[in-house]
């Protein structure tokens, strides 16, 4: 679970600033599943600068909560989840500079947008947010006010999930902690009852985070239970190390596939194999095209780039204007290797026809 945040304050001195604003988002992955929005009167005034900047002025702080009073509301939407922010050193000091002056040590994780952009969004101009979702094709409002920017990065982050091919991310959310005492079936049991009944891709993680299966399939509860009930030798081994299973909806099933193996590749996961059979060479009958396909929501899209006839990348667009810039569908997929199984699942799918629309460029 994370907690996607933004904090303004007041400026001045180092550790001497004030909080005037916060937002918070409970993302479970996939969704956004409880927010903390809410104005901070921070009992010293704003800088006229910062004031000009986000629009927050002394007066329209007078009325609103101090920090104590919203401190026990966002101990508890932020318990056992990890902090994401655009520039996570900066919230996280505001928040525990906040708390040190109650008497509170507060401590959570955190990730910083800024720095999985660099890494899984290489090359761009500038990594500030409004720069950086400007060239993405993320639409953003109530620039520098904490929700407008918190729902920013709720955008990028999720875009960034689907970039990070190594998971990373999902590997590093899971909870270490000691072998629970309850029987294996009932724990097994709490783990099927959080998966949903949407398509996409599973991971089963050992008790360090790794990754020892990848599934995939229409229905992740379904796929999940079916991998809880196998009788194989091997599969009662896997059942033994099973610690967590973590998820990630995909909308499309060819996305579901083709992330489970790309995965696969990356992790080298101990209950996987990968296929070893012949798989002639595909040559695809389009040369540049955008193949368009079921998003994770109604109004989202996942997309496949082919460009001079080779498999580029894939990754979900949510705004018309960013199927038809071709620079903006460049910067938000996530590559793949144009190897025979990618061409192959793909080639499929195109002559079954189960690609909701193709847009041809030259």
């Amino acid at each position: 679970m994370f907690a996607i945040l933004d904090i303004e304050t007041t400026g001045g001195k180092y550790n001497e600033e004030g909080m005037t604003e916060i937002a918070i988002h409970k993302f479970d992955g996939t969704k956004v599943v409880e927010k903390l929005i809410t104005l901070v009167n921070p009992e010293i005034p704003i800088q006229p600068f910062v004031a000009q900047l986000t629009g927050i002025n002394n007066k329209m702080l007078v009325s609103a909560p101090k920090f104590h009073e919203v401190a026990k509301k966002i101990i508890e939407i932020t318990e056992d989840c990890i902090l994401v922010a655009h520039n996570a050193n900066f919230d996280y000091r505001i928040l525990k500079m906040e708390f040190a002056r109650l008497g509170y040590k507060y401590k959570r994780k955190t990730l910083c947008t800024v720095e999985l952009s660099r890494k899984l969004i290489p090359g761009q101009d500038s990594y500030s947010l409004g720069k950086l979702c400007r060239s993405l094709g993320i639409p953003m409002s109530d620039r520098h006010r904490a929700n407008g920017d918190a729902i920013a990065t709720v955008k990028l982050f999720k875009l960034l999930i689907s970039k990070d091919v190594k998971k990373e991310i999902i590997k590093n959310n899971i909870k270490v902690e000691g072998k629970n005492n309850a029987m294996l079936t009932n724990r097994l049991l709490k783990i099927l009852d959080k998966m949903p009944r949407k398509t996409g891709t599973f991971y089963v993680h050992n008790q360090k985070g790794t990754i020892l299966y990848v599934g995939k399939n229409r229905n992740i509860r379904n796929g999940v239970n079916q991998l809880l009930l196998r009788k194989s030798k091997q599969a009662k081994k896997l059942l033994k190390n099973i610690h967590d299973i973590s998820f990630e909806e995909t909308g499309s099933l060819l996305l579901a596939y083709i992330m489970a193996y790309q995965t696969v590749k990356s992790n080298n996961p101990e209950f996987n194999k990968i296929s070893s059979k012949n798989i002639p060479t595909t040559v695809f009958n389009i040369q540049n095209a955008v193949l368009i396909d079921q998003g994770r929501i109604p109004s989202e899209k996942s997309i496949f780039l082919i460009e001079n006839g080779i498999l580029q990348g894939y990754g979900y667009v949510d705004l018309a204007h960013q199927i038809t810039h071709i620079d903006i569908i460049k910067n938000l997929i996530t590559p793949l290797d144009d190897n025979l199984i990618n061409r192959d699942l793909v080639k499929k799918y195109l002559e079954k026809g189960k690609f909701k629309k193709i847009i041809r460029f030259e």
